[in-house]
C-alpha cells in the first residue's frame, strides 16, 4: 500500500495514512539502514501544521529510536527546506518531513531527503518500499522514553537556517530599497523564517492567514492565482511593492507583482535566472522538468548555456544541476533552487532572492518582465488536472503511451517526447503534455503557447481526444 510518489509518500488521512503505516514505513528505512550500516548519523525529523504531522513525527520517531537509530527532532513545526537544509548542514545520510506539501487537507505524508539534503531518488524509494514488504517486526518506543535514552534529541535550527539564508542575498541593497511586501503562508509554515529574514533585512512587512488551521482557509494550500486572491486584492488596494504566497509546508513559491498580477512559476524562474546571469554575473546552465517554460531554453542559449530538461520530480532536478553545475532548476508549479543552496526547493530563500532582485536592479517585477518577453517572446501556460474513474487508468495509459495515439492539433508538430507522459512539442514555440500525477488520482494537461487562445485550444483539442 506504501508507494512514493515524485514527492514523497502521500495519502489520505485515515484510509493509507495511518499510525500502522507510518510506523511500517519508518521500519522499512530502519531495516535500510542497518543492512547499510549507517546508523552511526541520526536521522532528521521535522513536520508541518497539518493535522495529525506533529503525533505522526512523533510515530516515526519512536520507530527510529526503537531500532537504536538516533533522532535529531525539530522542535517546531518546520519549512521542510529547513529539514533538507539541516541534513546537509549536519551532513547526515536522511532526514524526514510529515507534510503533504500542496495536497488538499484530507491528505498528509512523508517526504524523505538523503546526503546533501536532497529528495530521495528512485533508487533510494525503491529500496525502501521492497524493504517495507519485507518487514516482519516493527519496534518501538515511547517518544518521551527515546528522549530520556538520548536516542531522541529535540533541537531548534531555525538560527542556522536563517543565517545562512541572509548571508547568500545582498543585505545592504534590500536594507537601502525600504520595500512594502505582504506575505501569506496560506496556514503554512513559512512565517516565522521569512518574518524574521525580510524584518532583518528592514522590509515593511504584513502577514495574513498565519494562524493555524487544518483546514487551509477551505482552499488548496497551493500558491497559484485562484487561491491568491485575497493577496492580490490587497497588493493593489495598498500599495505593496510585492506579495509572497507560500505553500503547506513552504517548499514552493506564488508572487504577486506591484500592479496585483499573479507572477506564474514559470516567469519566477525566467526572472530569477535573467537576474543572476544578467546582474549578478553567474555563469551556467538551467534546468528545468519537462512541464516547465521552453523560455529558458531560449535565454540560456542566448546567455552561451545549455537549458536540460528532466522528468516531472524534483530528485531528478537536483540530480542534473548536480551533474551540471547548473544556475538554477525549477518547475512550474512554483518549486526551484539555486547553486550552493539546499539539493531540494525552497521558498522561502527563493522569495528572499526574488526581493533581492528588486532591490538591486531597482525595478519592477512587471518591468523585468517586459524587458524578458521583449527579448525571449512571450508565452503564456494553460493547466488542467483532470479527474477520472479507475477503470479509465489503464486505457487512457494504452491509448497514449503504448499505442501513441495523438489528436490531430491546428498546429503542426515538431516532435514528441515521452521521457514522463506524452509531450508533444509544436513549431511554433510551444508545446502541450499529458502525465499522470505522482502524488494525486489525477490526469494533468498542460498546454504552453505563444497566446492564451493557442494554448487553450491545444488543451480542448486534447480533453475531447481522451474523452476526460
Amino acid at each position: 500500500m506504501i508507494k512514493f510518489g515524485t514527492g514523497g509518500w502521500r495519502a489520505i488521512i485515515g484510509d493509507e495514512f495511518t499510525k500502522e503505516n507510518i510506523r511500517l514505513l519508518t521500519q522499512g528505512l530502519c531495516d535500510l539502514i542497518h543492512r547499510d550500516q549507517m546508523e552511526n548519523k541520526p536521522v532528521i525529523i521535522g513536520y508541518d501544521r497539518r493535522f495529525l504531522s506533529d503525533v505522526g513525527a512523533k510515530w516515526v520517531s519512536e520507530v527510529l529510536a526503537g531500532n537504536h537509530i538516533k533522532v535529531l527532532f525539530i522542535a517546531k513545526n518546520a519549512p521542510t527546506p529547513l529539514v533538507m537544509f539541516e541534513v546537509k548542514r549536519l551532513d547526515t545520510y536522511y532526514g524526514m518531513a510529515v507534510t503533504a506539501s500542496h495536497n488538499p487537507a484530507l491528505y498528509n505524508g512523508i517526504k524523505l531527503f538523503t546526503s546533501g539534503g536532497r529528495d530521495a531518488s528512485l533508487e533510494t524509494t525503491d529500496m525502501i518500499e521492497t524493504a517495507i514488504s519485507n518487514v516482519k517486526t516493527v519496534k518501538a518506543v515511547d517518544f518521551e522514553d527515546g528522549v530520556a535514552n538520548g536516542y531522541i534529541k529535540v533541537i531548534d535550527p531555525f538560527n542556522e537556517y536563517i543565517d545562512e539564508i541572509l548571508t547568500m542575498v545582498d543585505n545592504k541593497a534590500i536594507k537601502s530599497a525600504g520595500l512594502k511586501i505582504l506575505l501569506d503562508p496560506m496556514y503554512g509554515v513559512s512565517k516565522t523564517c521569512l518574518q524574521t529574514i525580510l524584518l532583518t533585512l528592514r522590509c515593511d512587512l504584513d502577514i495574513i492567514n498565519d494562524r493555524h488551521d487544518t483546514l487551509f482557509g477551505g482552499k488548496l494550500p497551493s500558491p497559484n492565482a485562484s487561491t491568491l486572491g485575497r493577496l492580490t486584492q490587497l497588493v493593489k488596494e495598498e500599495g505593496y511593492d510585492l506579495g509572497i504566497g507560500t505553500d503547506g509546508d513552504a517548499d514552493r513559491l506564488g508572487v504577486i507583482d506591484d500592479k496585483g498580477n499573479f507572477i506564474h512559476p514559470n516567469e519566477i524562474m525566467a526572472l530569477l535566472y535573467y537576474y543572476l546571469v544578467k546582474y549578478k554575473g553567474w555563469g551556467g546552465d538551467v534546468v528545468r522538468n519537462i512541464a516547465t517554460t521552453n523560455i529558458l531554453d531560449d535565454m540560456a542559449k542566448d546567455f552561451g548555456f545549455i537549458c536540460h530538461e528532466v522528468p516531472v520530480g524534483f530528485k531528478h532536478i537536483s540530480k542534473k544541476m548536480e551533474e551540471t553545475n547548473a544556475v538554477i532548476g525549477g518547475e512550474s508549479s512554483g518549486g526551484l533552487t539555486i547553486r550552493g543552496h539546499i539539493k531540494g526547493k525552497d521558498g522561502v530563500f527563493a522569495a528572499s532572492l526574488l526581493v533581492e532582485m528588486i532591490s538591486v536592479t531597482k525595478m519592477k517585477i512587471s518591468q523585468i518582465l517586459d524587458v524578458i518577453y521583449e527579448k525571449y517572446g512571450y508565452r503564456t501556460m494553460v493547466e488542467n488536472a483532470y479527474t477520472f474513474k479507475a477503470d479509465k487508468k489503464d486505457s487512457l495509459i494504452d491509448l497514449l503511451y503504448e499505442q501513441k495515439k495523438l489528436p490531430l492539433f491546428p498546429f503542426d508538430i515538431d516532435y514528441t517526447n515521452y521521457m514522463d507522459g506524452v509531450k508533444v512539442n509544436f513549431r511554433n514555440n510551444g508545446w502541450i503534455i499529458a502525465r499522470f500525477s505522482g502524488t494525486e488520482p489525477l490526469l494533468r494537461v498542460f498546454s504552453e503557447m505563444p497566446s492564451q487562445e493557442q494554448a487553450d485550444k491545444a488543451c480542448q483539442v486534447m480533453k475531447e481526444f481522451l474523452e476526460i
